[in-house]
């Protein structure tokens, strides 16, 4: 019976270290199944993120659009009121040429009239001095 003893011994000697073996194992795949976990939620939080990320660069683009089609649209603005003050300085320019031409016939329009008004005032001395001063000089 000894040897059955010894054998019982034996077999609940080994099962105790293969229980300790599992038991040691199963610690072991608790904590691989923790660090597991702990990546695939920091994994999860990183795509997050990156999602976070991805929708603040489309939200940077489309600002960005925004800005370029404003400035585009401040660029097209000044080059029209360009054209317009150059357009504004010819008006100018020609109305300066129209106001100079219609002083120019104002003063021709009066000259011509003080001549008028000249030779109806020499026609009127000539008359006088023609014309006798008592009607009965006339024959």
């Amino acid at each position: 019976m000894s040897d059955h003893r010894t054998l019982t011994e034996l077999n609940r000697v080994t099962a105790e270290k293969g229980r300790k073996s599992a038991e040691d194992l199963r610690e072991e795949a608790d904590r691989e199944r923790d660090s597991a976990e702990a990546h695939r939620a920091q994994a999860e939080s990183v795509r997050k993120e990156a999602e976070q990320f991805r929708g603040l660069a489309e939200e940077a683009r489309a600002r960005r659009e925004q800005y370029r089609e404003e400035l585009e649209a401040v660029r097209q603005e000044r080059e029209a009121l360009r054209r317009a003050a150059e357009d504004s300085r010819q008006a100018a320019e020609e109305a300066r040429h129209a106001t100079i031409a219609a002083v120019a016939a104002a003063a021709d329009a009066l000259s011509a009239n003080l001549a008028q008004m000249q030779f109806l005032e020499d026609a009127r001395n000539t008359l006088r001095r023609l014309t006798p001063t008592n009607p009965r000089d006339v024959h």
